[in-house]
């Protein structure tokens, strides 16, 4: 026991550990503050020796599952020197952490990154496809990728570009850190095993359906986006219905027909990116000159307004790029329906400088997905019509009327 100042006042705690400079106290209230080592005065006895960490114990009957750490909140631990979160923990970690994991599969833990989601690059895109690919190859059961939230989506598109899965890839993430009475880092890591054992066969995010405790929704990897910042239930399916979903605390997962089945591909690694490829957003009395910072790039994806357009004092710098060699490719700026650049004259020039109309595909996976064909193809004829092609389920032929 510690008596402590803090903010002014005293406060009376259990000292845990000193940490990033700073002395760790439990309050009464079950919150863990950092204070300055110095204003804590003991008046308790100290533990003899510090706690052993506990090892989980696993079932070796149960389906083998690969837990590859990536960083983000549902990896994270309190920073007690600025009060952040910030992502420290590795995939063991986790394990420890959710004991519930344990009842659902055994693991094998792989730390190949610790860093929040903003941090991500195609580089580490294409070292997380070689070890999930690895991991596949080595019979594995199933993949959970444990990822940050904000670009989790962006990953999740590249790995299903770059990996044939006959297995389920799963991204899962948290909204809420683990400190936070509301967190939804140990049902979504539940359920994204649960998904990770089932007879699905394609990649997929896993995340909290509601803002309740019961249900999590699985998102195909080419048609999922974050829609709120902070709410447990902030991934949508965009255009699609989910694959399916699982319920907690049954854990059972039901898939919908049109989602991919186990061992329904042959494994395959195609980790090959383009990473001079860029993404512009148009905006009303958007400047032309924005568009030569792309000059020398090999694909520029547009998101436009309504059926894929921008303002025609754009048209001779999208024509240059066209001309130098650059593929752009016209997505949308909404969230449901497609690009159709044929219903007014603004379109039909565009069409005729070259652009490509990249159907109902999200504006970000069109990126990953450039970078992708890119990387793969470098005829511009074939390149180009790979863009239009559905390849994981990014492209619907035909488009939803919901909001």
């Amino acid at each position: 026991m510690v008596e402590c100042t803090y903010g002014g006042t005293t406060k009376e705690g259990i000292f845990i550990i000193e940490r990033d400079g700073m002395a760790v106290v439990k309050l009464d209230s079950g919150y863990n503050i950092g204070v300055n080592p110095v204003s804590c005065k003991f008046f308790g006895h100290p533990a003899e020796s510090p706690p052993k960490k506990i090892k989980i114990p696993q079932k070796n009957d149960l389906p083998a599952l690969s837990i590859v750490s990536t960083g983000g909140t549902i990896a994270s631990r309190i920073d007690y020197r600025t009060g952040s979160v910030t992502s420290q923990f590795d995939a063991s970690d986790i394990l420890m952490a959710i004991p519930e994991l344990a009842k659902v599969a055994h693991y094998r833990t792989i730390p190949l990154a610790t860093i929040l989601s903003e941090n991500m690059t195609p580089a580490i895109w294409q070292e997380l496809a070689r070890a999930v690919y690895k991991e596949i190859k080595n019979g594995i059961a199933g993949v959970i990728i444990t990822h940050g939230t904000d670009t989790m989506a962006h990953s999740a598109a590249a790995i299903s570009f770059m990996i044939d899965t006959p297995v389920p890839i799963v991204f899962v993430g948290s909204q809420r850190s683990a400190d936070r009475p509301s967190s939804d880092n140990a049902i979504n890591a539940v359920c994204a095993a649960s998904a990770a054992t089932s007879d699905l066969g394609e990649v997929a995010v896993v995340m909290h359906a509601t803002t309740n405790d019961d249900t999590c929704a699985i998102h195909r990897g080419t048609r999922v986006r974050k829609m709120h910042s902070s709410r447990r239930d902030a991934f949508r399916s965009i255009g699609i219905d989910p694959l399916g979903s699982v319920a907690y605390p049954s854990r059972e997962v039901t898939l919908k027909s049109y989602t991919a089945r186990r061992g329904s591909r042959t494994l395959a690694l195609h980790v090959k990116l383009e990473e001079h490829c860029g993404l512009v957003q148009f905006y009303p009395g958007m400047s032309p000159d924005l568009l030569k910072i792309y000059e020398g790039y090999k694909g520029l994806v547009l998101s436009g307004t309504g059926l894929g357009h921008v303002s025609t004092t754009l048209l001779p710098s999208i024509k240059k790029l066209i001309r130098s060699g650059t593929m752009v490719v016209m997505t949308t700026q909404c969230m449901q329906g497609r690009v159709c650049d044929r219903v007014y004259d603004t379109g039909r020039d565009l069409l005729t400088a070259g652009v490509i109309e990249g159907g109902d595909m999200l504006p970000e996976v069109a990126l990953v997905k450039m970078m992708w064909v890119l990387g793969n193809e470098r005829d511009p004829e074939r390149a180009a019509a790979l863009m239009q092609k559905d390849l994981k389920g990014e492209c619907n032929r035909r488009s939803t009327h919901g909001l």
